[in-house]
């Protein structure tokens, strides 16, 4: 597994694991337990500790984005792994560096993620939540 996918779905389990627990436990301290649990001999801690930062600092407008774009769908309905994958991947749409993960990559990533650890449809929804976000990207 590339160390980058590796690093994401390291943060993913994390923010599972806060998230189900109503963010009460300390992400730090998780993400560290699973990145010595998960990691082996893995050199990407500072882009785990960079992405899950930038999920909590961004988490509050990254769940309003998400809302505006599938009303229908309420965040505290979804389930934990569709919820941080999401959260996740519109992080690095919208706040991450694009020149270390374009685009095209960000919503790549986060798919995969929704397929190995999501349900069914879980591929797909993230497809079109992030495949929207895109588009609005481009035309600016």
């Amino acid at each position: 597994m590339a160390s980058r996918h590796l690093a994401r779905s390291i943060v993913l389990q994390s923010l599972f694991e806060w998230d189900f627990y109503q963010k009460k436990a300390d992400l730090k301290q998780i993400l560290k337990r699973n990145i010595t649990k998960y990691g082996g001999g893995f050199n990407e801690n500072e882009f785990v500790q960079k992405l899950a930062d930038g999920v909590l600092e961004h988490l509050e407008k990254i769940d309003e984005v998400f809302q505006e774009l599938a009303p229908q769908h309420f965040l505290s309905n979804l389930n934990i792994i569709d919820r941080n994958v999401l959260r996740i991947g519109l992080f690095e749409l919208l706040y991450g560096n694009k020149k270390e993960v374009p685009l095209k990559v960000a919503i790549n990533e986060a798919i995969e993620l929704a397929k190995n650890f999501g349900g069914e449809n879980s591929g797909k929804f993230v497809n079109g939540v992030l495949g929207t976000v895109f588009k609005r990207i481009e035309k600016k």
